[in-house]
């Protein structure tokens, strides 16, 4: 291991925040997925998926990969493209909220969104570079599944538009 890895990586969360904490770290580990994402005109694919959580920074933020998986040479993933990005989570208490930061380097897909707790969900806003809102929420949330859906809404329309949507479930340890 890199003295990178060592020092990214940590082993639970920082005890200063523990209980903010826990609202994200309650999906570290490894999850397989069922990605479906959702044209304007109605039609879907699906593709299988991964993702990963983990602590870094000291316990003081949560990192995930999610990946959409293909194999070489395969046609990319209708609509919601092939995703190999990582979001950064860092609990921030000076807002009492989560500055999330998705980093999408093949798709060239950068966002900034606002992260908290909305009942028994989380749910997290921000705008794109061309102005649109997004909101992704985590629901149906349970210690071994959950869903995740991508909205997106232009500023000029009246509704939000569900792009992607995410089920999915913790691998059992071997």
């Amino acid at each position: 291991m890199t003295d990178f890895v060592r020092f990214l990586h940590a082993d639970g969360p920082n005890p200063e925040h523990a209980q903010a904490l826990r609202l994200y770290g309650q999906f570290i580990g490894d999850w397989d997925a069922e990605i479906t994402a959702h044209a304007p005109d109605g039609a879907t694919h699906r593709a299988a998926g991964e993702i990963h959580f983990g602590w870094v920074l000291e316990g003081r933020a949560v990192q995930d990969i999610w990946m959409i998986p293909r194999p070489a040479g395969a046609p990319p993933f209708p609509i919601a493209g092939n995703w190999y990005g990582t979001t950064l989570r860092v609990y921030d208490p000076t807002v009492d909220a989560w500055r999330i930061f998705w980093l999408d380097p093949g798709r060239s897909v950068f966002r900034q969104q606002i992260g908290r707790r909305s009942g028994a969900d989380i749910v997290q806003e921000g705008t794109t570079d061309n102005g649109d809102l997004s909101r992704w929420s985590f629901t149906e949330i349970t210690e071994n599944a959950f869903r995740w859906r991508g909205e997106a809404k232009p500023a000029t329309a009246p509704d939000w538009r569900l792009v992607v949507e995410v089920k999915a479930r913790r691998r059992q340890a071997a």
